[in-house]
């Protein structure tokens, strides 16, 4: 049997806010406010999401694709856990992904936060191995790049 091929890959998206750092981090720390862009109106039920927020908690997230994707009834689902917190700034995740009951990925997730004026610039980092049968590197960016944006918008709010 011919070894499986194991893609690794990392990506950095930059996005601006135009609030304060700190009402930034709470959307990172508070289980209800991450919930909000991180979790819901996706195009999919979310069977649960929940987050224990200190170094070494856990965040899971637990989805039943919708009817108009690839996989119309299959369990996508999110094993985490906060790796690093630094309060404001920093937040840390490293988390597995399955597909029904195949692992498809695993990746560490940075976010650091940095004042630009009265604005907040948030720098998410996403290093991965990607697994046979992944979404593999372009479309985990795509997904990233709607939930930076669906940050942003409640962030606003």
């Amino acid at each position: 049997m011919e070894t499986p091929a194991v893609v690794h890959d990392t990506f950095t998206l930059e996005r601006t806010y135009p609030v304060a750092r700190t009402k930034v981090f709470a959307f990172l720390a508070d289980p209800a406010k991450k919930r909000r862009w991180f979790a819901e109106g996706h195009g999919h039920d979310t069977e649960l999401y929940e987050m224990d927020f200190r170094v070494g908690g856990a965040e899971r997230t637990r989805y039943v694709m919708s009817a108009d994707t690839p996989f119309p009834g299959t369990i996508l689902a999110t094993e985490g856990v906060v790796a690093d917190i630094v309060d404001g700034f920093r937040v840390v995740i490293a988390a597995t992904m399955s597909l029904g009951e195949r692992r498809i990925s695993t990746a560490i997730v940075t976010f650091e936060l940095l004042d630009q004026g009265e604005a907040t610039v948030l720098v998410c980092t996403h290093q991965a191995a990607f697994y046979e049968g992944a979404d593999g590197p372009e479309m985990r960016k795509g997904g990233w790049e709607a939930l930076l944006s669906r940050l942003g918008q409640v962030v606003a709010t």
